[in-house]
């Protein structure tokens, strides 16, 4: 009665009936688990998660239910402890689940830590228990998509349309899941599903689908719709640009004024990593699985062991991961120490027992001067596009819409300013650190698809292994927008694309041009 009457409570959100009555089940026999297990959640739902934790863990310590361990997971998760959610998931799902949640949030957890292989079966047995779930249903589509099963992502996504006309994750999902043709697309659908929109979110992923769609078919309608969804999602986030550029000055200012202290040290000298780094959407996903194709390397995925490695030693009191004051301040961390904190916490998204593994977190190349000293030995791999293609790609696609990230990604100055600064500091780094990273063109690449990949694989210290130019066959995951692209052989569809606007680019090329950096 008791736990019925706190997880009403909890459905509810009357968290402090829910906290009334979890506590009346742990007076009544604190030897059983629930009650411990329900204050926990209570105390999750208030955002306490660090005062969560130890309750759900006493929960697990009267008996292990396979709810309480995969809750307890979730919110591991949430505490960046990678490697203790990844053991409690598992046990969890040893423990042979009945209900469609528990499925469901162990997928989740799996899908955290990069093994979207092991998510399929948990979020396939989660929509088996509820079928009419759609949230449950759009997990199993994502992780079908992920891991190259496009025709059963296809069929889910299909299904939640027909339940719901407007969901707008599905709508996105569908649009970029492969190239539409003249014949055959969704854009009648998607402008329907635009008209009927009510919330902000949905709006701008399904003008994000209707652009792409737009532009699969070679119709300059794309720009206005691309547009308008950016000019009001960067008025919701507020971003200036002024945020960035900060940034970019702290770290020239702190590897100028550092000395010969920050250009030396002795790091990990662990040669296990290969770091994939550059603006987004300029072939890092392609890289990625070239490199994760050859026997001796696995690809981690997009990790944040090293922001988050930087920012815990750095012992800043911002909650964002990297600013001005976390700059400056981690200047002063003993390169060893963010070594050894980078490969423990890489260390959990390793899944098999190779010699090397790929981190394909673009933004890392912020941490060049950092990986060089933490991780002397890794090898840094930047991939350089044609300024215009990589700025319109970077305006035309749909990041984590509330990562700071790529906050500059919805204005096309902005994205212009951005490139101007990274294209900076690439030049900076290499300035600091000469032959550390290898620039290697996406246009080069998949013009001269052999030699290149020879350079790339003999700069990364790996013996030649002609898997590498079939990398559209290998089977592994992949979490990006490139998904779809990565599973074809090589080609150069993109080089160039952004012609197809040049009119409404012309702004960008202007001021890139006017910063001394050349287009053609």
């Amino acid at each position: 009665m008791l736990e019925a009457q706190a997880r009403a409570a909890l459905k509810r959100g009357d968290l402090s009936a829910a906290a009334a009555a979890a506590k009346s089940l742990v007076m009544a026999d604190q030897d059983q688990p629930t009650g411990y297990f329900l204050l926990g959640i209570t105390a999750a739902e208030a955002g306490q998660i660090a005062k969560a934790v130890p309750l759900i863990e006493a929960a697990i310590e009267r008996g292990p239910e396979a709810e309480h361990l995969a809750q307890l997971a979730r919110l591991l998760i949430l505490l960046r402890r990678d490697g203790d959610a990844g053991d409690a998931a598992q046990k969890a799902l040893a423990l042979a689940p009945s209900d469609a949640r528990t499925f469901d949030t162990i997928g989740c957890v799996f899908t955290r830590l990069g093994d979207h292989e092991g998510s399929v079966e948990p979020f396939r047995s989660a929509v088996a228990a509820e079928p009419t779930n759609l949230d449950y249903r759009y997990n199993l589509a994502a992780a079908s998509s992920f891991t190259g099963r496009v025709q059963e992502a296809r069929t889910h996504y299909e299904a939640i349309l027909s339940a719901d006309p407007g969901n707008a994750r599905a709508h996105y999902a569908l649009a970029i899941a492969s190239r539409q043709t003249a014949d055959a697309n969704n854009i009648p659908r998607l402008k329907a599903a635009l008209t009927e929109a009510r919330r902000p979110s949905d709006g701008l992923r399904i003008r994000y689908a209707l652009a792409k769609e737009l532009e699969d078919i070679g119709d300059p309608e794309a720009f206005e719709h691309l547009s308008e969804a950016n000019e009001e999602h960067k008025r919701s986030l507020g971003y200036d640009f002024a945020q960035d550029a900060a940034i970019f000055d702290a770290i020239e200012t702190l590897f100028t004024e550092g000395g010969d202290t920050l250009l030396t040290g002795a790091g990990n000298s662990d040669k296990a990593p290969i770091f994939v780094v550059g603006m987004p959407r300029t072939g890092t996903t392609l890289v990625d699985r070239i490199l994760s194709s050859h026997r001796d390397v696995l690809s981690a995925g997009e990790l944040q062991a090293m922001p988050l490695a930087v920012k815990r030693l750095a012992a800043t009191s911002s909650r964002t991961v990297i600013d001005v004051e976390t700059v400056m301040a981690s200047g002063d961390i003993d390169p060893a120490k963010i070594g050894d904190a980078y490969l423990a916490q890489a260390g959990h998204h390793r899944h098999e027992g190779r010699l090397h593994f790929t981190d394909k977190l673009p933004a890392n190349f912020l941490y060049v001067g950092h990986i060089a000293r933490a991780l002397p030995n890794a090898r840094i791999v930047c991939l350089r596009r044609n300024p215009m293609d990589t700025v319109w790609s970077n305006y035309k696609n749909l990041f984590a819409s509330q990562s700071a990230y790529y906050a500059y990604s919805y204005d096309l100055m902005d994205t212009s300013r951005y490139y101007t600064r990274f294209d900076r500091l690439m030049d900076f780094w290499d300035k600091l650190f000469p032959g550390l990273v290898l620039q290697l063109s996406y246009e080069e690449l998949v013009a001269d698809q052999e030699e290149q990949t020879r350079r790339l694989i003999a700069y990364c210290g790996l013996d030649w292994d002609e898997a590498c130019l079939t990398f559209h066959e290998n089977s592994a995951a992949v979490a990006t927008p490139s998904a779809a692209q990565v599973r074809r052989p090589i080609n150069a569809d993109a080089v160039g694309r952004w012609r197809s606007h040049e009119a409404a680019l012309q702004p960008a090329r202007v001021f890139l041009e006017e910063q001394g950096i050349s287009i053609d």
